[in-house]
């Protein structure tokens, strides 16, 4: 199945070419088209009335000429950890097996059905977004949307897989620590996580309050960006690429073995030059203290929020997420607590070298070091195989608060190659309600 573009369909839909009925309805037949298939449990639930009546209601306001905007009538998955009502949030857990279905929508979501969107399903999800893979879940494992022996990454799973397979669009994903960008990477589309704050995270069951991010996947980097500025209250404008300063980040982190990542992050540089940007290499020193307090702070946080559940019935979570509480339960309050300082000043210091020192309005690096693995590697006890490894050249955007975008490396040979672009709060460069934003994208069109 050929990917579908959320601007063709858009285009279709406005010029009245396309009804938003006909587009759901072969949304719909798309999803259906997953049973029996290994890629079955990328969807965790969905309500077709719901959707279809929704689509009834887009048809009659384009019809009386009341077109809202580019994702009127547009077919978008949701993460099974954000509230969609009508809906259940499971959050891929028999923890919460028997959660009744949602009374309200999350403010990101009713934010998309302001713009017009239309939800047909909740997606796969790593349980309770607690890992980097997507081969944790009560339903099981979810599939590489080309090769089913792989993992897509998570903890985004099944919104990446979906958009990878062409079945909608749009999807919406959360990223804590790398969820909405890795899962981009390994099934070759793009995924977007905005600074931090800039959409809402109420209604969305968090993992870490101090780094949840919302995320958008899409096909293509033109599509992101459609849909960032269709969401209400973002004012997207279009930054030009000449005369950006671009760092290349180097060291230890950011250095891979893969030579054709690496041969990809060069090609995205020389892009970049070419469009007249400024591109130099730089270092992050606060890394490796980003790297150490992330699992604390995250583990304290993730902790908490499952303290009783855990403590009452912790069969109830599949093995690897029982291992990663279980480890947070005598962790002292006080080590979270000089963590979450650490990062604070850090964050501060970083921002103040990277803009006010050295002018920077973006950085570059490979998503992550490796492709996708295979699933039994993801499964291992040892994180080195897969969860420290996808997790790593991510993170620190997290820690940072700044947006951050995986886009597929173009050309490459094999499994996908995500490339990641940073946008840096410059009073220099980027334009619109959010410059960084604006920034990150007009250099992610760039190397895309």
């Amino acid at each position: 199945m050929s990917t579908p573009t959320l601007r063709d369909v858009a285009q279709l839909l406005a010029k009245k070419e396309m009804t938003a009925t006909e587009h759901v309805r072969a949304t719909l037949d798309a999803l259906d088209g997953l049973l029996g298939t290994p890629w079955a449990n990328l969807v965790a639930a969905r309500d077709d009335t719901a959707a279809l009546e929704a689509a009834a209601r887009a048809d009659a306001a384009i019809a009386a000429g009341d077109w809202i905007g580019p994702l009127h009538g547009i077919a978008v998955a949701v993460k099974d950890n954000i509230d969609v009502a009508g809906m259940p949030t499971r959050c891929g857990s028999a923890v919460l097996a028997a959660a009744p279905p949602a009374v309200a929508d999350a403010r990101i979501v009713a934010k998309l059905r302001e713009a017009g969107a239309i939800v047909v399903a909740k997606s796969h999800l790593h349980e309770f977004a607690y890992g980097p893979t997507g081969a944790v879940n009560a339903s099981g494992p979810a599939a590489h949307p080309h090769d089913p022996t792989l993992i897509p990454g998570g903890s985004s799973s099944g919104s990446a897989a979906l958009v990878a397979k062409g079945v909608v669009p749009l999807a919406l994903g959360t990223d804590t620590g790398c969820s909405t960008r890795t899962p981009a990477s390994l099934c070759g589309v793009v995924g977007m996580k905005p600074t931090f704050g800039a959409l809402p995270t109420s209604g969305v069951f968090p993992l870490s309050t101090t780094f949840d991010h919302m995320g958008l996947l899409a096909p293509d980097v033109l599509d992101v960006s459609l849909a960032w500025g269709a969401i209400p209250g973002i004012a997207h404008v279009r930054t030009p690429v000449a005369g950006l300063r671009v760092g290349r980040l180097r060291g230890a982190n950011w250095d891979v073995d893969d030579p054709a990542i690496a041969a990809a992050v060069d090609a995205a540089c020389r892009a970049l030059s070419d469009a007249g940007a400024e591109v130099l290499d730089v270092e992050l020193p606060e890394t490796e203290q980003f790297l150490a307090a992330y699992p604390v702070i995250t583990g304290s946080e993730a902790y908490e929020t499952h303290r009783q559940w855990f403590e009452s019935t912790p069969e109830l979570y599949q093995p690897a997420t029982a291992a990663l509480l279980a480890a947070q339960k005598h962790r002292p309050a006080v080590e979270y607590i000089n963590a979450v300082r650490t990062v604070e000043r850090l964050r501060r210091q970083a921002l103040s070298r990277l803009r006010s020192d050295l002018g920077l309005d973006a950085l570059i690096t490979a998503t992550t070091p490796l492709r996708a693995v295979t699933q039994l590697d993801a499964l291992s006890p040892d994180p080195t195989l897969a969860r420290t490894p996808l997790l790593r050249m991510c993170i620190p955007f997290n820690a940072l608060g700044v947006p951050a975008i995986s886009v597929p490396a173009p050309g490459v040979v094999g499994d996908p190659i995500g490339i990641q672009v940073v946008g840096l709060p410059t009073t220099a460069g980027g334009h619109g309600s959010h410059p960084a934003e604006s920034t990150a994208l007009a250099c992610a069109l760039t190397v895309g």
